[in-house]
């Protein structure tokens, strides 16, 4: 059977890439989003796709189901449940747009398998609540997820909520469990270490500056051999705290030596930057973080896009390998 799939808040064509590399027979019939330059890059790398410049709030089922979908991949705007959101929930407006899509989950005629992301924070919504309660008024099977990439061995930490579900009369081929599920029903082994999609001859643009070695004190520093990585926020190169990780060719050793050398002077100092700028501390290129969300080795951004564009959009984004792996779970 050939699917056909909607893919909702495409963005930048995570979901796309995540179906692709399933391996599940079947094609991106349309993908729609608001975001114009993020559809300027899905555009580029999905050129044949049906990209709907759109809010999904204008979307009525008769066009849905001229679409003729089975399937439907979605992240919807996840600021509502945030902090930064101020967690408003179901008043935030940016929530409408999902919630015209729940009213109309019952008219889809062909609809049969769902899978949707969101923050870490969304399972505690009301929102959640009227998913869930329409899916189970439609008589579909679900399972929530709390997934990090490092449990299918990514060395990246980024927490968030997934549900699949679907119309089925056989029975998932893993427990499946009212609560939430913190892991797959398979073992990925260990992260494996940022060696690899480390870049060579990264340019010195990419280099900490010494406006933000100032706060150097705060930094998560990974380096070759680290299996683990901070989230990356689409604030990534702007602010230093909580946005993610920065990277040294230095060893571990190193760093504990001019962090203590650092330290002997006043945080923020001329002194305490000095002894920083030995490190060589970088941010990750955006080729490196589309790596650590396990983009494909050839996707890539238009010359059009801008550097802090490029980070905005991937921070954005989800991680392409937990949500491939759902996917075979979903239609297995």
């Amino acid at each position: 059977m050939k699917h056909r799939i909607l893919e909702l808040y495409s963005g930048i064509g995570g979901m796309h890439c995540a179906w692709n590399e399933s391996g599940i027979n079947g094609e991106i019939v349309a993908a729609v989003d608001i975001n114009t330059v993020a559809n300027q890059v899905y555009h580029y790398n999905f050129p044949s796709t049906n990209l709907i410049n759109r809010n999904i709030q204008a979307l009525s089922v008769q066009e849905i189901n001229k679409l003729n979908i089975d399937t439907i991949l979605m992240s919807p705007p996840c600021q509502p449940f945030t902090r930064n959101g101020k967690y408003l929930d179901e008043n935030d407006l940016r929530t409408n747009s999902f919630l015209h899509l729940i009213d109309l989950l019952s008219q889809f005629e062909k609809l049969q398998y769902i899978l949707m992301e969101n923050v870490k924070g969304f399972e505690c919504s009301t929102v959640r609540n009227l998913f869930i309660g329409k899916l189970k008024e439609c008589q579909f099977e679900y399972q929530e997820f709390l997934l990090c990439p490092s449990s299918v061995g990514v060395p990246n930490s980024r927490l968030r909520y997934y549900c699949i579900a679907r119309k089925t009369i056989t029975k998932w081929h893993f427990e499946n469990k009212p609560e939430i599920m913190n892991s797959l029903p398979k073992d990925y082994g260990i992260p494996y270490t940022l060696e690899n999609l480390i870049e060579k001859d990264v340019p010195d643009k990419f280099l900490i500056n010494s406006k933000l070695l100032k706060r150097g004190n705060i930094f998560d520093i990974t380096y070759k051999e680290s299996r683990r990585s901070c989230c990356f926020t689409k604030a990534y190169t702007h602010y230093v705290e909580g946005t993610g990780s920065v990277y040294t060719d230095s060893t571990p050793d190193m760093v504990d030596k001019c962090y203590k050398e650092a330290n002997t002077f006043e945080v923020g100092s001329d002194k305490f930057i000095d002894a920083l700028k030995k490190l060589n501390l970088r941010f990750f290129t955006p080729k490196e973080v589309l790596s650590l969300m396990t983009f494909p080795i050839d996707y890539s951004f238009p010359d059009t896009i801008s550097m802090k564009q490029c980070y905005r959009l991937i921070g954005n984004s989800i991680n392409v390998k937990v949500v491939s792996e759902l996917l075979k779970h979903l239609f297995d």
